[in-house]
C-alpha cells in the first residue's frame, strides 16, 4: 500500500533521473533509490546509453542492505538484455523486498513484462506513483515507443505582440540574453535541432550547444528542398568543444547527385524524402529521425516551416520567449497558418507553466491532441 512516505522518495529518484537530461538518449532517463528501514542505501541514475542502468548504481551503493529493502524506480525494470544485463534480474538477485515504479515502460520488449518477472519472483510492486512526473521527464521516449515519432518543441522567441523578426528580416537579439542561455539547456536535452533552410540563409545559424558542459550535441537537422545550402555555411564547418564535431543531417526532396555529393564531402548526411509536391514529406522526415533513436526534437525555425509543423500536426509544445516589446503589424509573425475562416479552426493548446528569465517570459504549452481544427 502505497503511502506518503513513498511519496518522498519517489520524488527523490524523479529529481536524480533529471540528472540524466543531456545524456541519456536515446535510452529514457530513469533513477533508482534503494531505502531500507527509512533510510537511504543507495541511489543512482542512468548516465548515458551502454553504461549501466539506474538499478546497477544503486544496488552496487546498497551493498547488502538492499536485502529486503525497498527500491523506488521511475521506470519500470528492464527485463531483457541489450548493451546491458535485465534490471529486474538484478533486483530480485540482490534480494530487494519490495519495488514501487512510477511508470510502466512503453517499449515493446518490456511493456509491464518486468513488473510481471519481479512479481513471479515474489517481490511487492506497486505501480504509478507520480507516474504524471515520470512521463513529463521521458516525453520524447514515451512519444518514439508509443507513436513511432519524436516529441518536437517550437521554440519561438517573438514579442509581446507575437512577432519574430522585422519586415526587412533582422531578428537579432528580440530576447535577452538571460532567455538566449536558457534556450541552450533545451537544445542539450534534445538528441536533435532541426531548422529550415531559410533560417541558415539569413542567420547563418550552427544550431550547437553553447556555454554549457555537456557531454555531446545534438544532431543538426536541416529541410532543405531544393539543395540550397551554401557549402560554406556555419553549421558544415567544425567548431570547437568539449563533445567534438556535431553531426548534420539534411533532408531534400531534389535527389540531384552532384550536389548531395558536395555536400557530403562537406561532412552532411543528406536524404531525399519528397512528398510529391516538391517538398519533403514532413512526417516521414519525423519518423526517420524517429527510426535514428531521436526522442526529442528542438524545432528553430521561422514562421513558415513553424506553420507547416503545426498544420501537419507535428508539433508537441510551444516554447516561447516573450520579450516586453511591441514590433507592429509589419513585423513577421511567428508561425504561417493561412487565413482562417473561424474560430475553431484555430490550434487550442493548454499552459503549462509560465517564469521570467531575466526580462522575458517563458511560457511553454502543450498542443492540444482534441479538439483542434483542420488550418
Amino acid at each position: 500500500m502505497l503511502n506518503a512516505v513513498d511519496s518522498i522518495w519517489m520524488a527523490r529518484a524523479l529529481r536524480l533521473a533529471e540528472h540524466g537530461l543531456y545524456g541519456t538518449s536515446p535510452n529514457p532517463r530513469v533513477a533508482c533509490v534503494v531505502v531500507k528501514d527509512g533510510k537511504r542505501a543507495g541511489d543512482g541514475w542512468h548516465r548515458r546509453a551502454g553504461e549501466p542502468h539506474a538499478e546497477v548504481y544503486a544496488l552496487r551503493e546498497a551493498g547488502e542492505l538492499a536485502r529486503g529493502a525497498t527500491a523506488y524506480v521511475t521506470l519500470e525494470p528492464c527485463c531483457h538484455t541489450g548493451r546491458t544485463p535485465p534490471c529486474s534480474d538484478a533486483l530480485i538477485a540482490a534480494g530487494v523486498a519490495r519495488v514501487v515504479v512510477a511508470m510502466t515502460d512503453p517499449n515493446p520488449q518490456v511493456a509491464g513484462k518486468g513488473i510481471a518477472k519481479l512479481r513471479a519472483a515474489g517481490i511487492d510492486v506497486e505501480c504509478g506513483l507520480m507516474e504524471a512526473a515520470a512521463v513529463e521527464l521521458n516525453a520524447g521516449f514515451v512519444s518514439r515507443m508509443t507513436r513511432g515519432l519524436p516529441f518536437v518543441r517550437s521554440k519561438i522567441g517573438m514579442s509581446l505582440d507575437g512577432r519574430t523578426a522585422l519586415a526587412n528580416g533582422a531578428s537579432q537579439w528580440i530576447t535577452r540574453p538571460e532567455a538566449r542561455l536558457d534556450v541552450q539547456h533545451w537544445r542539450a536535452r534534445s538528441c536533435a535541432v532541426l531548422t529550415g533552410i531559410n533560417t541558415i540563409l539569413s542567420d547563418d545559424a550552427q544550431l550547437n550547444v553553447r556555454e554549457l558542459e555537456t557531454g555531446r550535441q545534438p544532431l543538426r537537422v536541416v529541410l532543405d528542398s531544393n539543395l540550397r545550402m551554401p557549402l560554406t555555411a556555419r553549421i558544415l564547418s567544425a567548431f570547437t568543444s568539449q563533445a567534438g564535431r556535431g553531426e548534420v543531417l539534411i533532408y531534400s526532396a531534389l535527389n540531384d547527385a552532384q550536389k548531395i555529393a558536395r555536400l557530403q564531402d562537406a561532412g552532411a548526411t543528406v536524404v531525399i524524402l519528397p512528398d510529391g509536391f516538391g517538398q519533403i514529406d514532413l512526417q516521414a522526415m519525423l519518423r526517420d529521425l524517429a527510426r535514428r533513436g531521436c526522442n526529442e526534437i528542438l524545432l528553430e525555425a521561422g514562421a513558415v516551416l513553424n506553420g507547416a509543423m503545426l498544420r501537419a500536426g507535428l508539433v508537441d509544445q510551444l516554447l516561447l520567449y516573450i520579450a516586453p516589446k511591441l514590433l507592429g503589424d509589419m513585423a513577421r509573425g511567428m508561425a504561417a497558418l493561412g487565413e482562417l475562416t473561424s474560430l475553431d479552426q484555430g490550434i487550442a493548446m493548454q499552459w503549462q507553466d509560465v517564469r521570467q528569465i531575466g526580462g522575458d517570459l517563458r511560457i511553454t504549452a502543450r498542443i492540444n491532441t482534441k479538439g483542434n481544427g483542420h488550418v
